[in-house]
């Protein structure tokens, strides 16, 4: 079984901040009830992105386990609500998948 780690990039529109801590309230207690590990969240200073840049982070103890529970807080409703809800706060975002390096060592 090989980690994974994911980080989600996301650019939230100017404003928008505490509207989108409002919504991850909300993420968090139905991620946690479906048993999400533990997220870490950065928000970009300097770099590649500007400072509207957020960055979370999770650590997947498999693809198989990421895409069990992923699966499941898609088909929850309130988790689609607030996926919605998202539209009009982040801009634009993007999913990147890591494996440890060598993923499978000798």
């Amino acid at each position: 079984m090989v980690i994974v780690i994911m980080r989600l990039i996301q650019r939230v529109a100017n404003g928008k901040w505490n509207e989108l801590e409002e919504i991850d309230k909300k993420f968090n207690e139905i991620e946690d009830g479906i048993g999400y590990p533990p997220k870490k969240r950065y928000r970009s200073l300097s770099g590649a992105y500007d400072n509207n840049v957020v960055i979370v982070e999770r650590e997947w103890q498999s693809l198989s386990k990421m895409e069990k529970l992923m699966t499941k807080a898609f088909l929850d409703p309130e988790f689609t609500k607030l996926e919605k809800k998202l539209e009009s706060i982040i801009e634009w975002q993007k999913t990147e998948l890591y494996v440890p390096h060598p993923a499978f060592p000798e």
